[in-house]
């Protein structure tokens, strides 16, 4: 109370909205509520305190792959005195004993995305949805590109499996799509590209994919081996365009299309509906801004690369 410096516990109370008998308490004791509070002890002994150290602790030990609902079971099964109201007090403290004494876990930093820092690509597979070309089954896959900031997004229809040309063709369009280029370009590590090839070929594909970033002036990089979530924005944003193509096929009646041309036009209506969609994002100042804050596509022609 700053008034009690200056006035007497009296005035101070009453300027400052309170009682007299807290004036004289603040004055006794200044501490906040929240420092006063002493630590709630049990009121009652716990229904686990004899038998979670004795016989849980063993199975976690023996089994540590074993779900605490079996647990819980396992332990209604030698205790029927015990109520089921103890599964929830169970589960906490086997979640709580794994935490300090269980199989180490693989930790995750969480991701920041910058604005215009970095995109995101890979392919997915369509063959699923049974989508037809005049009546022929058509086996093809998506070039699906993203940055993780702006949710921006670009699908490309792919013919045929996954290559470095198919590679060079979506990621050409989405950037001009885009209307520039990310500092950064992050790919998987193009294995189903490189398979079945030897070393010299896979050196040459891997420099042409260098030199195609290099000319819009990104810097290639590439997640581990067998480590999906390091991919995982584009991941997960492919299960998401999947199934809003797989509601429009269901909403137009028929996965057949009279030609290639009609089905692109239809995944770019879908694609640029979810970009509508996505709405505006805050920029580093918190102004509004809409899309993915890239550089400036440059104006030449890319590298060519062999076919």
């Amino acid at each position: 109370m700053k008034l009690r410096q200056t006035h007497p516990i009296e005035m101070a109370a009453a300027k400052a909205d309170i009682s007299r008998a807290t004036g004289y308490r603040i004055t006794r004791d200044p501490r906040l509520p929240s420092q006063k509070a002493q630590p709630r002890e049990r009121r009652r002994p716990g229904p686990l305190e004899a038998i979670f150290d004795a016989e849980v602790v063993p199975l976690l030990k023996e089994a540590p792959g074993l779900r605490p609902v079996a647990i819980f079971e396992e332990i209604l099964r030698r205790h029927p005195e015990l109520s089921p109201g103890v599964r929830r007090t169970l589960e906490r403290r086997i979640r709580s004993w794994r935490a300090q004494h269980g199989a180490e876990q693989d930790v995750i930093f969480r991701q920041m995305h910058e604005p215009g820092r970095m995109g995101l690509s890979d392919f997915t597979d369509l063959s699923g949805l049974g989508v037809t070309i005049g009546g022929q089954p058509l086996a093809h896959m998506l070039f699906h590109f993203r940055p993780p900031w702006s949710g921006f997004e670009h699908a490309h229809v792919i013919l045929g499996g996954e290559s470095h040309v198919a590679l060079a063709e979506g990621l050409q369009n989405a950037l001009w799509s885009a209307g520039g280029a990310p500092h950064q370009h992050r790919t998987d590590s193009l294995s189903a590209a490189f398979r079945n090839l030897d070393a010299a070929t896979e050196a040459d594909l891997a420099k042409r994919y260098e030199a195609l970033c290099a000319h819009y002036r990104m810097a290639p990089t590439r997640n581990n081996r067998g480590v999906a979530h390091e991919n995982g924005s584009i991941e997960s944003a492919h299960g998401h365009l999947k199934a809003a193509i797989r509601d429009a096929l269901l909403m137009r009646g028929t996965p057949d299309f009279p030609d290639l041309t009609g089905y692109r036009a239809f995944i770019d209506e879908i694609v640029g509906c979810r970009n509508v969609g996505a709405g505006m994002r805050r920029g580093p100042g918190g102004s509004p801004q809409k899309g993915p804050v890239f550089s400036p596509c440059l104006q030449t022609a890319p590298p060519t690369s062999g076919r």
